[in-house]
């Protein structure tokens, strides 16, 4: 807007100095003109420097300050065709106003700027009203062209749902935002936000319920951001704001606002400010990170990048290098006799000065800070040396269950580790269950399967965690190297008060059994969820019907301790 306001300005201002040496005027009239010229020559440098970083409505008083001009030159031109040359100037004011402003203002403005030219030439008595009129309609003719234009062209760079910006107007939004804080030195802030739980929403209520959840956003938004902002929907359920003259902990603190004035839409977002010299999509990239560190944090939240999200990665890298992070282990049972079989090892953090951090938290930052590798790695050490420990006191040889992320099976070292860790720890491959997802192997195909296939090889037992929802395929069975099926707690949760649910158990059951594999039922909390699963011919379970997860010097009592009688379920 300043630059096209500028050029105007030059323009007008040349064409007036061309009218001025020409000749023809005289006296108070020339020197007018003069002014006029000077006026208009020297305010394109300063709006061109400076007019960027003005408020909008300064440039209303530009466009009319430029329309006043054109008047005044148009009275002190020295004959009709150069006034009606004068006053044809006018259509860069036209074509401004329509393309920066709204219609509405836009239409004011082409009101004001006819009335004031076609007033201005009637009052000469060498320049007819029809002419004038003539020049009024032209005006008017292009004055609708040009914002039919701009019509079309912004279609290119907005949201058909929410009419915010979308990807390609942020882009240039974005573009613009970055050049113009590198040269000014101002600061600039960016941010990403979407909506927790925004899926379910999709799922259970429909497309429709969610694009009218998404329109209700961009338009609360769009009113309760200060400006200048740029918002913009960054595609699906994401948004983005860019913030200019702000510093991320300013930014923060309107976007926490804004969320609090709000609180029944439930969201998440994270806020990066501009560090000189980057690119937008750098920025942008580190706005994303902080987006999915308050997500880790615990949703509905807003955290800075580089804030306290980040100190919570910081601590837990320290943990993991320091080998602070805790193991326990929950017992898996036989349904035959009720004894425990197995265990499954679960990471434990307690943050100093915060208490427990529950596991879902710090594992997705983890995964998003690469710490996967270093994570598991201890956690198998640890479980394997607690387990071999207990073999050597009591005798009993347990089956270890250890999950296992798609960022460590995409690494080519990954078998290696594992043989790694059993050889150090004495714990046998044959008692060693990997426990990963179907998203797992799907997401890392090639890399995950040939990991998992070589440990297999080596006698590693690998298990489908979570099954019975999410990616679960029951045509997969057949292909995924697995050799445990692990059925979602989710599932077993509604075996007890849906019949159909409980059918589907015995025959995946049944399904299970012809392909060599067995099936543990996860989530089993009461004893009728055990008789029904048990029933159906399941035969290992996993709940807290039989034991919670304890660190592994209290495990044993889930052993039969002398103490302590056998367990019954």
């Amino acid at each position: 807007m300043a630059t096209t306001i500028a050029v105007f300005y030059a323009v007008g201002g040349s064409a007036g100095l061309l009218v001025t040496l020409g000749g023809g005027t005289t006296g108070a009239a020339r020197w007018s003109m003069v002014a006029i010229v000077l006026v208009a020559l020297s305010s394109a440098p300063v709006v061109l420097r400076w007019g960027q970083r003005w408020p909008r409505w300064t440039f209303h008083l530009l466009v009319v300050s430029a329309a006043a001009l054109v008047d005044a030159a148009v009275l002190l031109s020295p004959g009709p065709d150069i006034a009606l040359a004068v006053a044809t100037m006018t259509s860069f004011l036209v074509f401004d106003a329509y393309l920066f402003f709204s219609l509405r203002a836009g239409t004011v403005h082409l009101v004001a700027v006819l009335v004031g030219v076609v007033t201005a030439l009637t009052l000469r008595e060498d320049v007819g009203l029809p002419a004038a009129l003539a020049l009024g309609m032209v005006m008017t003719a292009l004055g609708a062209v040009t914002r039919r234009l701009v019509l079309r062209a912004s279609g290119a760079t907005r949201d058909a749902l929410t009419d915010l910006h979308n990807r390609r107007g942020l882009d240039q939004a974005l573009q613009d935002a970055v050049a113009r804080a590198d040269r000014s030195g101002e600061p600039l802030a960016a941010a990403l936000f979407d909506l927790d739980g925004f899926k379910q929403v999709n799922d259970t209520q429909g497309h429709e319920a969610g694009d009218a959840v998404l329109r209700q956003v961009a338009d609360v938004w769009r009113r309760a951001l200060p400006r200048p902002v740029v918002l913009a929907r960054h595609g699906g359920d994401e948004f983005a704001v860019l913030l200019p003259g702000r510093r991320g902990p300013e930014a923060l603190d309107v976007l926490r606002r804004v969320r609090a004035d709000h609180p029944d839409l439930q969201l998440s977002g994270g806020v990066a400010e501009h560090v000189g010299g980057e690119s937008g999509a750098q920025l942008m990239r580190r706005a994303d990170t902080a987006l999915y560190a308050a997500k880790a944090a615990g949703r509905g939240r807003f955290e800075l990048e580089g804030g306290e999200v980040s100190a919570i990665s910081r601590e837990l890298a320290a943990a993991v290098a320091a080998g602070d992070l805790r193991v326990h282990l929950q017992p898996v049972v036989a349904f035959a006799d009720g004894e425990v079989v197995g265990v499954e090892a679960l990471a434990r953090w307690d943050r100093p000065g915060h208490g427990p951090v529950p596991p879902d938290q710090f594992i997705e930052v983890a995964e998003r800070h690469g710490l996967m590798g270093p994570l598991g790695e201890h956690v198998l050490r640890t479980a394997c040396q607690a387990l071999a420990d207990l073999h050597a006191r009591s005798g009993r040889r347990l089956r270890l269950g250890v999950n296992v992320s798609g960022q460590e099976l995409c690494d080519p070292d990954y078998p290696a580790r594992v043989r790694a860790v059993l050889a150090a720890t004495g714990w046998p491959a044959t008692e060693t269950v990997l426990e990963v997802t179907e998203s797992t192997l799907d997401g890392q195909s090639a890399t995950a399967v040939a990991a998992l296939g070589a440990l297999r090889a080596e006698g590693v037992v690998v298990a489908l965690d979570d099954f019975g929802t999410g990616y679960s395929s029951i045509s997969r069975l057949d292909t995924l190297p697995v050799d445990i099926l692990k059925v979602d707690a989710s599932f077993t949760a509604t075996v007890a008060s849906s019949p159909r649910r409980a059918q589907l158990m015995r025959s995946l059951v049944a399904l299970a059994d012809s392909l060599g594999l067995d099936v543990v039922a996860e989530g089993v909390e009461t004893a009728e969820q055990h008789a029904l699963v048990r029933d159906v011919g399941c035969r290992f379970g996993q709940g807290w019907l039989f034991g919670r997860p304890l660190p592994p010097e209290q495990f044993p009592v889930y052993l039969g301790a002398p103490d302590r009688a056998p367990l019954e379920v």
